[in-house]
């Protein structure tokens, strides 16, 4: 496995197959991520483990050669992420990626509406995914249609969450911590907490922090990737 504290200390082997720890940064789609390891070590066998937002940045889990066929076992673990919750405004999108479509007084909301209504996401939910999203519709991604102005609305899903911890509170920011079950949209929960609140609410920052026993802290950058690993295939 590939990680900050094996990258000097590990010769890798992608044909047979490795892990790596990836830190994505903003604005970065997770294909971008996987594209990048796959031109860095000319190996096309090369996936990853669940996808991060442009939007948001943190763990993000590569698989290359053999051990593409361990993504599923890794897509499965559960996910935390930090982030802040922006009350009062939405977003089409639910983040940062589209513009403002509404804003709302937030004067009324306390500290204890806040901490009651994390604590309402706790356990078995049902979410349906947002239509600025990478779920497949007749072999398109839903954002492709959402881009055009066609929304089309996919079948609830069932998440959990485990851990919904409010850290800070300085309106109209809400800073979270969250622990939940494979395929929950933070965004979602951030949409559905300001539909809670009444007064509308939009994710403005997430960062994934780790996944199953995986943590970010552990991970690499892909340009400290590709100062390792790049020249030693070229040369």
């Amino acid at each position: 496995m590939i990680t900050r504290e094996t990258l000097d200390k590990y010769t890798p082997d992608f044909e047979s197959g490795e892990v790596i720890l990836i830190d994505k940064q903003l604005y970065k789609s997770s294909f971008d991520i996987v594209y990048k390891v796959r031109k860095a070590i000319n190996i096309k066998k090369v996936g990853h483990a669940g996808t991060l937002d442009p939007m948001a940045t943190g763990l993000l889990i590569v698989c290359t050669g053999k051990m593409t066929k361990q993504i599923a076992s890794f897509r499965g673990l559960e996910k935390t992420y930090g982030g802040v919750i922006t009350i009062g405004k939405t977003t089409p999108s639910f983040d940062i990626e589209t513009e403002f479509d509404s804003e709302s007084d937030f004067s009324s909301i306390t500290v204890d509406m806040i901490n009651e209504t994390a604590k309402s996401f706790l356990g078995k939910s049902f979410q349906i995914p947002p239509v600025y999203s990478a779920v497949k519709h007749k072999g398109k991604s839903l954002y492709q249609f959402a881009r055009k102005g066609i929304q089309i609305e996919k079948e609830p899903r069932e998440i959990f969450i485990s851990r919904f911890d409010i850290l800070n509170i300085d309106l109209p920011e809400v800073r979270f911590q969250i622990t939940c079950s494979t395929g929950t949209y933070i965004r979602v929960i951030a949409n559905d907490f300001g539909k809670k609140l009444g007064c509308g609410a939009y994710l403005s920052r997430l960062r994934r922090t780790g996944i199953g026993q995986f943590d970010v802290g552990d991970s690499i950058t892909i340009n400290e990737f590709n100062e390792k690993y790049k020249a030693a295939t070229l040369a």
